[in-house]
């Protein structure tokens, strides 16, 4: 059975001889449909929450079952399966909008038939997480439907004289469960699908639309043109293209296989080891999902749990995100210098003047996006309208060719006739329904994963898990914020083993981030943005890292090697939020010399600890010094300025001298040890 990547936002449609074309057919019309009723719903006539919800999640269903069949060839025993699941797709969502009125009047004291269609509802979704995402969301979310059933009231007492005292409860019966999970505003209908049946659909097809247009060649071929010529350029003009594309997908695998196919192959050519050469991309790709706007669908949810206006979040996000990634940049030169490599001839790179003018059109999108941001527009209308700005862009600049440019070209060369314009027209139509098909694609993976996450949040809203999962965090950790980030970090691995990045963001966030905030101290916010960041970790966290894999792949390595290389270069990951903690002005703001007193250390710290874990910045950097950099690092850590300014101080110091080593082995009076022989 053909399984999509948890957080792709790529074309994940089978290879079309596993369907035969009237499904092939069905699927294009289907998802065709889905994006006209989600611009419908974005831009035209806003639909209640329930109906938007519960028509959004069973498009996506019927979708799911269709892209993804029980067999890669369908039996009459399949296609009966098949049928079964899509029928009990179209009923969870034909039931609950159509019988709204009366569910609500019905509050609480549930019929028959309100249990029975839950339930298909419910066996439905876990089906449709089985095939679109795999099998480890569904058994969580088996697993927190029986810890609900489980107790001495509960429809399973014998479950739960097995559990823990500290995760006893009382128990729930199935009317009760049901009413939680599928008929009410907590559980698969709740907050996490609301996000991503409106903001998190319409900006995956706002990528969509970039993504058939050839935005993606464009932000790769930029990146080159600017860092090229440099020494390691190819790893360099990964971390760029990345941050380009965070923009179109914010999905870290869908980043890998765009970019990765171009920069691994040049990076392995370069010199950089294939394990090398997989690393870095899987770790610039992961930059793609905390780089605005999109931020794998964060930045919706985050504002959400938060109340904080989402172009508030963005801005926020910036700096964070320019850190890592150009820790990640620093990770590479040093490597490359070590190695010795130098960049790519002029003559195989492009033209910076030539992309522009090919491609200026992919700007204009994000710069319409942002404006109407700044205008306090509803994300979801921002959607809409930076979606008809693409189109739009897109034939005037085509229009501009048709009447201008190629008619002066036919009448100076021997070139084919121009097309006609109904020909033209049919070719535009054609991109159109392509995008509109791409983008309800590559958004069942994540409504299917944040559908199942409301069943997680409805289970602990029904138990008080939160609240026992906060005692025992505050136990463990024995009230230390290190400790207690380190757990965080720990669960938020493990869930990653299983969980996409948005559904393990949803859960942990509902299990701990209530108590990083009330118990700890911390700022809702940074809370919320400290979990986000957390849960990318699987992407390039061995044993199971998903953005290194997709690099390994691409690279022919081995994945565990691959997998240690992204660890590596994804440092950032760990030390950034650590430092929103530390210093939260560079999150929440204040005076502005503190501001930027604090961005700057956050820099030197970041710059010192990449130098102390290469053994390198301008020249090799001997043990002593990179043992005195560890204190300094720590020292930058604390939210003391007096402690900062001493710590900053001997960094200062220990890069300086560095610094002065290497100025003293170019002009020959320290031999360089790290310099290649003949070079």
């Amino acid at each position: 059975m053909s399984q999509a990547s948890p957080d792709a936002t790529v074309d994940i449609l089978p290879d079309p001889p596993h369907h035969p074309r009237p499904v092939l057919w069905l699927i294009s019309t289907v998802a065709v449909a889905l994006s006209l009723f989600q611009m419908y719903g974005a831009g035209i006539e806003p639909l209640g929450l329930f109906y938007q919800r519960g028509i959004h999640l069973a498009f996506i269903m019927v979708l799911a079952f269709l892209v993804f069949p029980l067999r890669r060839r369908r039996g009459w025993l399949s296609w009966l399966v098949d049928l079964a699941f899509l029928g009990g797709a179209v009923l969870s969502g034909f039931y609950l909008t159509y019988y709204l009125d009366d569910i609500f009047n019905r509050a609480g004291f549930w019929t028959t038939t309100d249990v029975v269609v839950g339930a298909i509802a419910v066996l439905t979704l876990l089906e449709a997480s089985r095939r679109a995402i795999g099998l480890g969301m569904t058994l969580i979310g088996v697993a927190a439907i029986l810890y609900a059933l489980a107790g001495p009231r509960g429809a399973l007492p014998w479950l739960g004289e097995l559990l823990p005292g500290i995760l006893a409860h009382r128990g729930n019966d199935l009317d009760r469960l049901i009413g939680q999970l599928y008929l009410g505003q907590e559980g698969i209908y709740g907050l996490p699908l609301g996000v991503a049946a409106t903001y998190i659909f319409v900006f995956v097809l706002f990528g969509a639309f970039l993504e058939v247009t050839g935005a993606g060649r464009f932000f790769i071929d930029l990146a080159y043109a600017a860092t090229g010529k440099r020494k390691g350029g190819p790893a360099k003009a990964a971390v760029l293209a990345s941050a380009g594309m965070g923009s179109i997908s914010g999905s870290a695998i869908a980043n890998v296989v765009t970019t990765g196919a171009f920069t691994i192959p040049l990076m392995k050519r370069l010199g950089y080891r294939r394990a090398q050469a997989g690393g870095i991309e899987a770790a610039a790709s992961t930059g793609g999902q905390i780089t605005p706007p999109l931020m794998g669908a964060g930045a919706f949810l985050i504002s959400e749990y938060t109340n904080v206006p989402y172009l508030e979040i963005v801005l926020v996000s910036i700096f964070p995100a320019i850190l890592y990634l150009g820790t990640v940049y620093l990770l590479v030169h040093i490597a490359a210098l070590k190695q010795g490599m130098s960049g790519l001839p002029p003559e195989e790179l492009p033209s910076i003047k030539k992309v522009l003018a090919e491609g200026w059109q992919f700007l204009v999108p994000l710069g319409v996006l942002v404006y109407l941001l700044v205008m306090n527009l509803s994300p979801m209308r921002v959607g809409f309208w930076a979606i008809l700005s693409v189109a739009g862009v897109a034939l005037a600049r085509w229009l501009l060719w048709r009447l201008f440019i190629a008619p002066r070209h036919q009448k100076t060369a021997d070139t084919p006739d121009l097309p006609d314009w109904s020909t033209a027209l049919l070719a535009g139509g054609r991109l159109v329904l392509k995008a509109l098909e791409v983008g309800a694609r590559n958004a069942i993976a994540v409504s299917v994963a944040c559908a199942v996450a409301g069943i997680i949040v409805g289970v602990v809203g029904l138990t008080g898990l939160g609240l026992k999962f906060s005692s025992m965090m505050i136990a463990f950790s024995g009230g230390n914020i290190v400790l207690a980030l380190i757990l965080v970090l720990l669960a938020s691995l493990v869930l990653g083993m299983g969980l996409p990045v948005t559904a393990s963001y949803i859960v942990l966030v509902v299990l701990v981030g209530p108590t990083l905030h009330a118990d700890f101290g911390i700022p809702l916010l940074i809370a919320h943005l400290v979990v986000f960041w957390y849960s990318q970790d699987s992407n390039v966290t061995p044993p199971i890292a998903l953005a290194g894999f997709a690099g390994a792949a691409i690279a022919g390595a081995s994945p565990m090697k691959t997998s240690i290389e992204a660890w590596k270069f994804a440092k950032g990951l760990y030390l950034i939020p650590l430092f929103m903690v530390f210093n939260p002005v560079i999150i929440t703001g204040g005076p502005l010399p503190l501001v930027l007193w604090t961005g700057a250390i956050a820099i030197l710290a970041l710059v010192a600890f990449a130098a102390t874990l290469e053994g390198h910045l301008f020249t090799r950097m001997d043990p002593l010094s990179r043992l005195l950099v560890i204190p300094g690092v720590i020292a930058l850590f604390q939210p003391d300025i007096t402690i900062e300014a001493i710590g900053a101080a001997g960094l200062l110091a220990v890069l300086g001298l560095n610094a002065l080593l290497a100025r003293r082995e170019a002009t020959g009076r320290v031999p360089d040890k790290t310099r290649p022989a003949g070079r």
